[in-house]
């Protein structure tokens, strides 16, 4: 340890539930690559007491925190002002930085999750038809850098169809500001779960790839879409980790290959760990060996 770097330094995941995250596991692991020496927690937060436990951390002299469920919205109110560019396209923040200068806020869950897809599961996002299950903040979070790899449809499906299309229209036109094309290219859609995704399109609702961005992997409440299929090789992805979700088992009894969330966790911690150090540490290891399973 060096002399600059007298104690421990200090930083956390804040969310509710929390129990489950490995993030203090993943961030462990790559602070040992570059010998920092770093405390990493869990931090509950009651739901309506996000923004005074922040503080507390803040006064207490965390350096960073990462954001999850249900907190991400409210961290991108905590942060206005002070955002990264993915973080004001999402309109969610899962990082927090803090500096002499205050708090800036970061989105790093697009780059974790495409990184994920393309990097570690070896799949081209470019022309796929994409369904999204889910419009809150970890969809918010997503759904920017995958209009970044140009599909060739997104279709995002909530409890209630207002929601969903005002997630996919907000993120559309901002990404649109810096990407006209997009307005020529792409097919997106919002449906609620009641609607018949066949009567609601001409062209077939087989999707390429179908990811879970609800928290149904942790109440275990999840209700499939009406009418929603497979295309020949499709991949379901849950956004949750460590077990087989009801998401995943009703992926796989209709034939598609599925992922857990695994790698778009380490992924996106590997992007928060270079914002805190400066440094991206190697993701390859922790991929193939989750703490979960053994690590």
């Amino acid at each position: 340890m060096s002399a600059a770097q007298a104690t421990p330094l200090r930083f956390a995941v804040i969310g509710n539930p929390i129990a489950h995250s490995r993030s203090p596991d993943i961030h462990v692991a790559f602070a040992k690559q570059f010998g920092i020496d770093l405390v990493y927690e869990r931090v509950l937060a009651t739901p309506d007491g996000f923004v005074e436990c922040v503080n507390e951390l803040r006064t207490l002299g965390y350096r960073g925190l990462n954001v999850t469920v249900p907190f991400k919205l409210a961290a991108f109110d905590y942060a206005a002002g002070s955002l990264s560019a993915k973080a004001q396209w999402a309109q969610a923040v899962n990082t927090l930085n803090f500096t002499g200068a205050g708090c800036m806020g970061h989105n790093t869950d697009g780059i974790g999750l495409v990184n994920d897809l393309k990097c570690n599961l070896n799949l081209s996002l470019t022309d796929k038809r994409i369904l999204i299950l889910g419009a809150g903040g970890a969809a918010r979070g997503v759904l920017p850098s995958l209009l970044d790899e140009r599909p060739a449809q997104i279709t995002v499906v909530n409890r209630t169809e207002v929601t969903a299309q005002r997630l996919i229209e907000e993120c559309v036109s901002q990404q649109l500001a810096v990407n006209e094309l997009l307005s020529t290219h792409l097919d997106w859609r919002a449906w609620s779960f009641e609607t018949d995704a066949q009567s609601s399109s001409s062209t077939g609702c087989l999707y390429d790839i179908v990811i879970n961005a609800t928290a149904t992997g942790l109440t275990g409440d999840f209700a499939p879409p009406n009418g929603v299929g497979f295309a020949q090789g499709a991949l379901a992805y849950d956004m949750m980790y460590g077990k087989i979700t009801p998401f995943l088992k009703w992926a796989q009894e209709l034939g598609a290959r599925t992922a857990d969330g695994w790698g778009m966790l380490v992924e996106q911690a590997a992007k928060s760990f270079e914002i805190w150090h400066g440094v991206a540490p190697d993701t390859c290891d922790l991929i193939a060996h989750p703490p979960h399973k053994g690590f």
